[in-house]
């Protein structure tokens, strides 16, 4: 069975090397290549191999980006200089990845599992699973606040927290503060835990925001925020300990 690959490295040099052995084990049709991420997305889409040799590292739009602007599915094996790539590259399911310069026993390997899974004796990785592996989690950057008929979306970057109070909850911003849907549960699994923290049952702070902590009594905190009010929050004694780790304290 010979396969239908293609190649994209935006070395020219690179790509004359991995065709010259694509076309040296006999198992492999050549059905276009390119050094220009832009012409090669083209040219996938109407040429359709069943194999794409794609570099990681090239400017204008790496390998993630291409695979995530192709409309058809071919059989990724990632090719990268750095091993820091590979490991990513195989750790999202391609089929496999070659570190450059690409020697001939890895080719063949990659090729055996193409052969394989083109044949039904394995199961072709998912590339929609990838492209949601690569994308990792995204966080929303504003949220709707409902007045009447009047809805104002809140920019997350102005929220120095959220608190509940009287069954809802609230952005507080510098301005004013904002009443919004969600639960302060619901909004620790949605943003992005890197910016923010949940202190208390019923506050959740953006700890860009936190300016200065004090020791409190019975081993609790008290947080003041980088705000014109230089608001004062209490952290309860059970959060204490992994704010100081996310503060660096």
């Amino acid at each position: 069975m010979s396969i239908r690959a293609y190649v994209l490295d935006d070395e020219p040099l690179a790509v004359k090397r991995l065709v010259r052995m694509l076309g040296a084990t006999g198992k492999v049709n050549l059905v276009g290549s390119s050094s220009d991420p832009e012409t090669a997305i083209d040219e996938i889409g109407a040429l359709r191999p069943e194999a794409l040799f794609l570099d990681i590292e090239m400017p204008g739009a790496n390998g993630f980006e291409v695979v995530g602007r192709l409309t058809e599915e071919p059989l990724v094996v990632f090719t990268t200089a750095y091993d820091q790539y590979a490991l990513r590259a195989f750790a999202v399911n391609s089929v496999d990845y070659l570190l450059k310069p690409v020697e001939a026993a890895g080719l063949d390997r990659a090729l055996a599992k193409i052969a394989r899974i083109l044949g039904g004796q394995e199961k072709a990785p998912d590339l929609r699973k990838i492209l949601a592996a690569l994308a990792g989690p995204t966080y929303p950057t504003r949220l709707p606040s409902r007045t009447g008929e009047k809805v104002e979306f809140v920019d997350l970057a102005r929220v120095t927290h959220f608190y509940s109070e009287d069954k809802l909850t609230f952005a507080a911003t510098a301005g004013k503060d904002f009443v919004v849907e969600p639960s302060i549960v619901e909004l620790e699994g949605r943003l992005d835990p890197a910016k923010w923290f949940r202190i208390h049952r019923s506050t959740l702070v953006q700890l860009e925001y936190v300016q200065e902590v004090h020791g409190w009594i019975g081993n609790r905190l008290l947080i003041r925020l980088k705000d014109e009010k230089r608001t004062e929050l209490a952290v309860a004694r059970e959060r204490v300990a992994e704010l100081k780790g996310k503060l660096g304290l």
